[in-house]
């Protein structure tokens, strides 16, 4: 007895047929499956990993604008702490200079001043000798003049020849009233026949200060200055008080 192969739905399908419906399958799954399912989260696909759990840097990368802007900062606060040096090695150059200037002031200041102290003057501005030194003649106890005598109306001043100390003031018998100053480089100067004394002992004074008037007290025939230059304080110690006056640059 002959069987016959059954035919349909019943009949089992072959090994490609197998294989192209597998294929088929998996298709369907990655466009609407489960893959697909996971494609269409993009939260899950998009998250990444902070740096900090990977202990990696991250890299900004910025745009030229904002890089052209902060070279300009850079460069425009380099500009600022030049500027700022450049002031600042100015104002003290000004201030070294205005020092400079300050200490050359007061050099020239104190040359002026030693040059007037050490300048000498004569004791009657505008005037002459009227007797010489040593001229002879009755009229001195010594036989001779012991100064020389500036022709002076009674009460014009008389001033210091230059700097130095009083030392005596007061009544001088045939002086009159008289004066004595000690110079600055240890000689005396004497001035007689004051009708006014204008300074006392221990005063300091300078060159052409007023110390008195002159006049015509004790042995005179009229008013006048008796000068003379001494090397003591004392009557006998006389030098010649033109030469002594020419010596310190005063022409009589």
């Amino acid at each position: 007895m002959a069987f016959t192969r059954a035919t349909g739905k019943h009949r089992r399908p072959s090994r490609v047929h197998r294989t192209t419906a597998r294929a088929a399958g998996v298709a369907a799954l990655t466009t609407t499956g489960v893959i697909g399912t996971l494609a269409a989260a993009p939260a899950l696909a998009a998250e990444a990993p902070a740096p900090e759990d990977t202990g990696l840097n991250p890299v900004i990368t910025i745009g030229d604008t904002v890089a052209q802007r902060v070279d300009a900062q850079a460069l425009a606060q380099q500009k600022a702490a030049a500027q700022k040096q450049a002031e600042e090695a100015a104002r003290k150059k000004a201030a070294e200079q205005a020092k400079q200037e300050r200490e050359a002031k007061a050099r020239a200041a104190r040359e002026a001043e030693r040059k007037r102290l050490n300048t000498f003057v004569p004791p009657v501005f505008g005037s002459y000798v009227s007797t010489a030194y040593k001229a002879g003649g009755s009229l001195w106890s010594s036989g001779s003049h012991t100064g020389i005598d500036f022709h002076a109306a009674s009460g014009t001043a008389v001033h210091a020849v230059g700097i130095g100390t009083v030392v005596q003031t007061g009544w001088g018998g045939a002086y009159g009233n008289q004066i004595v100053i000690k110079m600055a480089d240890g000689t005396y100067t004497q001035y007689g026949h004051l009708s006014s004394i204008g300074v006392s002992v221990g005063q300091k004074v300078t060159p052409g200060q007023q110390i008195g008037l002159s006049g015509a007290t004790g042995n005179v025939t009229g008013p006048h200055l008796h000068f003379e230059a001494r090397t003591s304080p004392d009557y006998g110690s006389d030098i010649d008080p033109v030469a002594y006056l020419r010596k310190h640059g005063v022409n009589v």
